[in-house]
């Protein structure tokens, strides 16, 4: 926790940001969820919505910064303190960038809503988001309560989305293969997944910045790696 400071202008000021940052960890949260709903159920106008929305998280980090600075200018801050409005910085672009995998998945959902998939496809699009969500979630509530101790399940929850997107990736492929009508439905939900996948990357990002703001020290680099798809080959090797 942070230390109170004499001049209570000073105090609020980093109050301030604290509140900032969980304000704009909410309204990324529910873009996310709202993106996933509307491309569920195919709703263009909760889609548009989400799409919407994004200008009040990028002017929420243009404050968060614009604030920082003045405050560093202004009060000069030292240890604890500085890196609590450097890590607001941090935290701000993560979630900015959250917003904006939102806001993509948003985008294909009335495409992907035209296609008509199939059911089972968009309930893994959904459960990949539900795993990043709880991930988010998570990450947030570190912030608000700065319980150190609470960190290191962050890294094992991404391993779990990783693995999830990987087996969503190889079967939307198993589909795209079977039939080439299924290529560009399927090409949409590559990249949903591939956004929501991305939002537990992020939220990694958040809790080691997280980590540096209350130890002083930076996370053990030991982070898992990003998913496998990589390793995927359909058909048989080219040559090199």
């Amino acid at each position: 926790m942070r230390s109170m400071h004499i001049v209570s202008a000073y105090e609020e000021e980093l109050n301030y940001l604290a509140r900032r940052i969980a304000a704009m960890g909410g309204h990324a949260e529910r873009m996310v969820e709202q993106a996933v709903a509307a491309l569920v159920s195919g709703d263009a106008e909760l889609a548009r919505k989400v799409v919407a929305d994004d200008a009040l998280l990028d002017e929420a980090q243009r404050e968060i910064d614009d604030k920082a600075i003045v405050v560093i200018a202004r009060r000069q801050p030292m240890a604890t303190d500085l890196r609590e409005i450097i890590g607001a910085i941090r935290i701000a672009a993560d979630l900015e960038r959250i917003g904006d995998l939102g806001k993509n998945v948003a985008k294909r959902a009335v495409a992907v809503a035209d296609a008509g998939q199939p059911t089972a496809l968009l309930r893994g699009i959904e459960a990949l988001a539900t795993l990043a969500l709880t991930q988010l979630k998570e990450v947030l509530d570190v912030y608000a309560s700065r319980s150190v101790e609470h960190i290191g399940f962050v890294r094992d929850r991404d391993e779990q989305i990783d693995a999830m997107y990987t087996s969503l990736f190889r079967e939307l492929l198993t589909y795209m293969m079977e039939d080439p009508r299924n290529i560009t439905p399927c090409t949409h939900l590559l990249f949903c997944a591939k956004n929501i996948e991305r939002i537990g990357d992020h939220a990694t990002n958040i809790v080691e910045a997280i980590y540096y703001m209350i130890t002083g020290e930076q996370m053990p680099a030991d982070r898992p790696k990003e998913d496998k798809t990589d390793r995927v080959v359909i058909g048989p090797d080219l040559p090199k």
